[in-house]
């Protein structure tokens, strides 16, 4: 392909965030390894499979993280295609990891986590927005070269996608949590004409879902 006919090119690159987890203490889990899809989030990777089934995907790539690898799962099965793995896709790292963050009897509450919370500009207790930010740019370009003039699809984790979103559309990355529009098995879905973003469209093929869910 000529790079004049690249330049016109349009390629669709879907940010997926992976479906429920099986998290009956409601822990924040992160990164850590073990937290499997449930079968409502099992129901809902299939119901995004569905939705994009006649879409020309050429390209799917996830998280490490299980949760995202089954989510992937049906989209790649439905396709022919082999589930990619992306370091950048990640989970953003959080110091409240393996703790439980409701409100009333959450570490939230407990004077000795306190200091953690002294800056949620950056923020103190986890991994930095902008790093966040630049990562899953970098992902989401690789997918973009790897399905240049079809589709990929990426699934990754509500604050990495949110992030992600938020530094596309020019906002400041410190936000409010409870403000999220990112949906358990929710596509953004990024449209390029070559290497020029002209598009971002948000969609719930899977149903809407309260973006307060802790360690998503």
């Amino acid at each position: 392909m000529t790079e004049a006919a690249q330049s016109e090119t349009r390629t669709i690159v879907h940010v997926l965030r992976h479906g429920e987890v099986h998290n009956p203490d409601g822990i924040l889990y992160g990164r850590l390894p073990g937290f499997r899809l449930s079968t409502t989030g099992e129901a809902q990777a299939r119901a995004v499979a569905a939705s994009l089934a006649d879409h020309d995907i050429a390209h799917v790539v996830a998280s490490p993280l299980e949760r995202a690898q089954q989510t992937a799962g049906p989209i790649a099965e439905k396709h022919g295609l082999t589930i990619r793995t992306d370091e950048n896709l990640i989970e953003a790292a959080n110091d409240f990891e393996g703790l439980k963050v409701s409100v009333g009897d959450g570490a939230l509450g407990k004077p000795r986590h306190w200091w953690k919370l002294r800056d949620p500009f950056t923020p103190s207790w986890g991994e930095p927005y902008l790093q966040i930010a630049h990562r899953m740019l970098a992902a989401v370009n690789a997918a973009r070269v790897a399905a240049v003039g079809r589709e990929a699809v990426c699934v990754s984790h509500q604050l990495p996608v949110w992030t992600l979103r938020r530094f596309l559309e020019g906002e400041r990355l410190w936000h409010d949590p409870r403000h999220r529009q990112c949906s358990l098995a929710s596509l953004t879905s990024l449209v390029y004409e070559g290497d020029t973003l002209v598009d971002l469209v948000y969609s719930e093929p899977a149903g809407a879902s309260d973006p307060t869910v802790h360690g998503a």
